[in-house]
């Protein structure tokens, strides 16, 4: 039955092929301009926003938190989403406030082509890394690890969703946004039900939140809400969406994207509860949900999965042209740059898809954690609006953040002990703590350094 769903969503692809028009001006392509020459509308924003974060590898982490760490894991990765929030203040503030075009021209004004590189090459991980993760969903539903049919899967998914984003760029993918979410909510309106009206769904278990701080479900909760500063400004898909729009449509769009996805992420996650309070020995969530739920619901959900991992990638293919042909203008700002650039993006996707990690949160972590060294900035330079930070600071900062994440990295995957044999949570805590309070301190160094020299 599972392979029916490959066949249906192949054919939805090649729907999304032929149905989309083919732009042949840059505004479409790189800016989201519809054919008319219009911005994309309050509705297309707030739903585009919340499909391309509501993406595969999160209702996987929401719901395997949720079954290994009760209502607590669930509400830790809701948080996450707290970032639409404190993301809508950043593009406000830097866009409108600021009056910078995008976060590049922001930095390169603040800190010039070495701070810029730093911003950039973290984007570059991120983009990559959501890619692969998502791949790796796909792969997951249809295989064990590495089988053939994983292979198969990824491969087949990645050149459709590659095909139909090269044809419209950042303009199709805010188009099958639309259409990905309108979707995803009627499935899981579906699941949510079937979930509630089963025999062995009981609410007192469920939605048990008994408070300990020595669980990893409330570590990870006070860790997202630490990096929800920084976490937005490290994602090029949320910020694009920033700078399409006028003020009071952006404002609105991530007003209202924020509590839908924070609904969304927790009602797909009490899926993992309810499987983790009903689960037997030895059993997985997958099996778990399969024998509570049945088979007609399990394709439901696997069909979510997909189609959210589709929204997913088509927009952060998008957000990969943008960067690399106009932002960081390594090309002409052609369509046929563009196109290239996504099938670059695309096969190093694949590359980690064969040779890397399939840890999906460990990609949230990581990428989390080296997103620690935008927190001053965001304090020091948008919030605060200081101009006489000196770029040291920002390139020290930079380095102490990559540090923070290779250490969670290497203590997350057992190879290192350095910070005893603390949960990987409890590690992860200490960690963002550490490189918050030290690049902090960095950029007040700096400052203080700037008004010496005054003096």
């Amino acid at each position: 039955m599972v392979y029916q769903i490959l066949v249906a969503v192949l054919l939805f692809g090649g729907l999304l092929f032929l149905l989309l028009p083919a732009y042949t001006n840059e505004k479409g392509f790189y800016h989201g301009v519809s054919v008319s020459g219009q911005a994309p509308s309050l509705f297309t924003l707030i739903f585009s926003q919340v499909t391309t974060w509501i993406f595969a590898r999160s209702l996987m982490n929401a719901a395997i938190l949720g079954f290994h760490f009760g209502p607590w894991g669930v509400l830790a990765y809701a948080a996450y989403y707290l970032s639409f929030f404190t993301g809508g203040l950043i593009v406000d503030r830097v866009r409108f406030g600021l009056g910078y075009g995008s976060i590049q021209a922001f930095f390169f004004a603040r800190y010039g082509r070495a701070g810029t590189f730093c911003y950039n090459a973290l984007i570059i991980i991120r983009l990559i890394s959501e890619l692969f993760a998502n791949l790796i969903v796909i792969g997951l539903i249809f295989g064990g690890f590495g089988s053939q049919t994983y292979f198969i899967a990824i491969i087949l998914l990645s050149l459709f969703v590659l095909l139909y984003s090269m044809k419209g760029g950042l303009s199709a993918a805010l188009k099958t946004d639309v259409l990905q979410m309108g979707l995803f909510l009627m499935m899981l309106a579906a699941l949510s039900i079937s979930m509630m009206v089963n025999q062995y769904f009981d609410q007192a278990a469920v939605f048990d939140f008994s408070f300990d701080i020595s669980q990893p479900g409330p570590i990870l909760f006070f860790v997202a809400l630490l990096q929800v500063w920084s976490y937005p400004l490290h994602d090029p898909v949320m910020m694009d969406r920033g700078f399409l729009a006028d003020r009071k449509t952006t404002q609105r769009s991530f007003l209202h994207a924020g509590w839908i996805s924070i609904i969304c992420i927790v009602l797909f996650g009490l899926l993992g509860v309810f499987a983790g309070v009903n689960a037997v020995a030895d059993e997985s969530m997958n099996q778990a949900l399969s024998r509570l739920l049945g088979a007609a619901p399990m394709l439901i959900l696997n069909a979510a999965l997909i189609i959210s991992a589709m929204s997913t990638l088509d927009s952060a293919l998008a957000s990969s042209s943008k960067l690399i042909v106009i932002n960081m203008r390594c090309c002409r700002p052609t369509i046929n740059n563009g196109r290239r650039v996504m099938l670059v993006f695309m096969l190093a996707a694949l590359a980690f898809v064969f040779y890397g990690d399939r840890d999906l949160f460990s990609a949230v972590a990581v990428s989390g954690t080296a997103s620690l060294f935008l927190f001053p900035v965001i304090m020091f330079n948008i919030l605060a609006g200081r101009c006489d930070i000196p770029c040291w600071s920002l390139l020290i900062s930079f380095c102490i953040a990559i540090a923070g994440a290779v250490l969670y990295f290497t203590e997350s995957s057992a190879y290192s002990v350095l910070l005893g044999d603390w949960h990987k949570y409890t590690k992860l805590l200490f960690i963002t703590l550490a490189v918050l309070l030290s690049t902090s301190l960095i950029f007040a160094a700096g400052l203080y350094c700037e008004r010496a020299k005054r003096i």
